[in-house]
Order: structure tokens, then C-alpha cells, then sequence
């Protein structure tokens, strides 16, 4: 390893945030696609060593020990297959992935919250038939009026979501950082060549 990338290591601590890992489940298939499953290096490391992960694909960079070196891992995969949740969990951000990141009143990709599309105050409740995602000036303007009070419409009814769809949902927005190695194990809407 040379010294300035070793002096980055010890140096900067943004730095130990470079080089994730690609998490792949036994079947070839990220973890997750929408947060994509990634783990440090560090961790990536301590799992190969571990026995628990087979190493797919490297970077060029290198770690070492007293008595080792090894190249840092950019996909692994696990040894023992993890089966996938069938229930999605309510969180803000699943709200957000269903609904696209857009305001199910205006359209808006901005200042995103959520909504209670029937108010807590006549009863509504938290869950996935009657939460939206809504950006700030939609939802200051309904408050806890009724969507017929307020005048807003919503563009798409509020249903829970099947794992699947998030999943295909999760892929059309893919993270800012996606390493070249990682493209052969992530089916992003790319078209193939001929």
C-alpha cells in the first residue's frame, strides 16, 4: 500500500467511508437494492476472514497486516443464502421509495414530508392506506382538513406495498456512487448492446 493512500487511512477519518462493499446474497442478488446493500470495507474484510463470504470482485487498492496483504473487497457474497423479507417495513423512507419521491398531490420531487390523508385529528391513522409522501407547501396548505376541504387530489389511492415492487421500484434510482465492478451484479434499466 503506498503512503499517501495509507496516510488518507490514518488521517482522514471520511476516508475509512471509501471502497464499500457490495453485499451479495448466496443466490448473486444484492441484499437490498433501495438502500443498496453495502457494508465498509472494514467490515467486508472481517467477513472474508471470518469464513462467511466469498470474495466477487476487488479494488486495486490493498490493506495489510504483520504478516498479510490483501486487496479490498468490492463485492462479496454471502456463504449462506439470506431469505428475503415478504413484509415491507412502514418507515419514511419505503413511504417515500413507493410513492417515487414525488408529492402524491402535486407532482413535486422537493422538500418531501409525509401526510395523513385522513388528519389524526378526524381519526386517521399511521399506516401505509392513509400515509402519502407530500412536499411541505401541499402539506402545510391541507393541515388536518379533509382532501375535500382542502381541494388537493391525489394522484395514486395509498396501498401497502409488496416487497417486489420496491424492490423494482429501489433499482430505477440507483445511488450516487456505483462502482464499475458492481455492474454486473446489478440489473439497472440499462440497455444492452446488440
Amino acid at each position: 500500500m503506498d503512503g499517501d493512500f495509507r496516510q488518507a487511512f490514518v488521517h482522514e477519518p471520511a476516508a475509512l467511508k471509501q471502497f464499500p462493499a457490495l453485499v451479495l446474497n448466496a443466490d448473486y442478488r444484492p441484499l437490498s437494492y433501495y438502500p443498496l446493500s453495502l457494508w465498509p470495507w472494514q467490515e467486508a474484510v472481517k467477513a472474508v476472514w471470518m469464513d462467511r463470504v466469498t470474495i466477487a470482485a476487488e479494488y486495486e487498492q490493498t490493506v495489510h497486516s504483520q504478516r498479510m496483504e490483501m486487496r479490498i473487497p468490492s463485492v462479496v457474497v454471502l456463504k449462506d443464502y439470506v431469505k428475503p423479507r415478504k413484509r415491507v417495513a412502514f418507515t419514511r423512507f419505503n413511504l417515500f421509495l413507493r410513492d417515487e419521491f414525488v408529492c402524491q398531490y402535486c407532482g413535486s420531487r422537493h422538500d418531501l414530508t409525509f401526510d395523513h390523508v385522513v388528519p389524526r385529528a378526524h381519526g386517521g391513522i399511521t399506516s401505509w392506506e392513509n400515509v402519502v409522501a407530500a412536499c411541505a407547501p401541499c402539506n402545510l396548505s391541507k393541515g388536518s382538513k379533509t382532501l375535500r376541504n382542502s381541494g388537493l387530489k391525489l394522484q395514486r389511492t395509498p396501498r401497502r406495498p409488496m416487497a417486489s415492487e420496491l424492490i423494482e421500484r429501489g433499482r430505477r434510482f440507483p445511488p450516487n456512487h456505483l462502482h464499475e465492478s458492481w455492474a454486473d451484479y446489478l440489473y439497472w434499466d440499462t440497455e444492452l448492446d446488440a
